[in-house]
């Protein structure tokens, strides 16, 4: 069977993972248990998880000319991710994200984009052939807002279906939503782009109703260990949940989940069962540390949602 071609625009950062034994508070200072390097970066996640799920991936984006961008490219490399596209951008660093992880496995993130945030126009447009052939066009928010939302039109031009996960939560118009196939934030982005804070069921359908009144056709708001609420332009709301795993380091859960459901969403041609599969792969990559360390392969999903 044909493989399923993404194509990921999105952030490429090194993660300095510190453990603790719980989270500072605003001037408080915690004494670290451990220190961690790991590859990372949105859009680096989202693109290992849709590799290791079975899927053909290019991703769209730059490093610096760095020692921390070549570990970055050969790690992408390694599980098989067509980087071609990813620019090498001379004096400016590679994308660092400084995270702090507790111990019940909850984060604090800050990032500074560096050459993620030098993406231009021309990347898009140079990479038009290669869109145009894509199952899925997959995109977050951690590049230059006007370029995101440039790819957005462009491939939704091309008739080619974007995924956005909007994280981390900026402002985006309702004209670039229309264009999105899916939406997929998890509880406090939904609630930054709805107004309505999502804590429990009936919370997560009122916010999907406003996802789709302001022109997504399908919403999927991702609650953690309780799984995901999808609401399509033509289904009834649903909570999908997400299997009970002993969750260590919850970073990059989310990336996986995006990267899972694309290619999920295109193999399995069932919305629904994507999210199901999509659930299991992002509570297996809790079970580990580190963002894409800890990305399992289809191998490892398919074993456990038939267990």
């Amino acid at each position: 069977m044909k493989k399923p071609r993404i194509v990921v625009l999105g952030a490429i950062n090194m993660d300095l993972v510190i453990s603790c034994p719980k989270l500072p508070g605003a001037g408080e200072t915690v004494k670290g248990t451990a220190f961690n390097q790991f590859p990372g970066g949105k859009g680096a996640n989202q693109a290992v998880a849709a590799a290791k799920m079975g899927g053909d991936v290019l991703i769209l984006g730059a490093v610096g000319n760095d020692q921390f961008g070549n570990i970055l490219l050969e790690n992408m490399k390694s599980v098989g991710i067509d980087v071609g596209r990813v620019e090498v951008r001379d004096g400016v660093s590679t994308g660092i994200a400084l995270i702090m992880v507790d111990a019940k496995g909850q984060n604090l993130i800050s990032f500074f984009p560096g050459a993620n945030g030098e993406i231009d126009k021309s990347l898009i447009d140079s990479s038009l052939g290669v869109v145009k052939g894509a199952d899925a066009f997959l995109v977050q928010l951690e590049c230059p807002s006007k370029i995101i939302e440039y790819a957005i039109e462009m491939c939704s031009g091309c008739g080619v279906p974007v995924l956005l996960n909007p994280a981390p939560a900026i402002p985006i118009s309702e004209g670039v939503l229309k264009k999105c196939t899916v939406v997929m934030p998890n509880e406090t982005e939904a609630e930054i782009m709805t107004g309505i804070k999502v804590d429990n069921e009936e919370n997560a359908r009122e916010a999907s109703e406003a996802l789709l009144r302001k022109g997504c056709k399908n919403s999927i708001i991702t609650l953690g260990e309780r799984g995901a609420y999808f609401l399509g332009s033509r289904r009834k709301g649903k909570l999908i949940p997400a299997p009970k795993v002993h969750s260590i380091d919850t970073v990059a859960a989310g990336d996986v989940f995006a990267g899972a459901f694309a290619v999920y969403s295109i193999t399995q041609n069932d919305m629904e069962r994507a999210i199901e599969y999509a659930n299991y792969a992002a509570a297996l990559s809790t079970t580990r540390k580190g963002a894409q360390p800890s990305i399992p392969d289809i191998e490892e999903v398919e074993y456990l949602i038939h267990e």
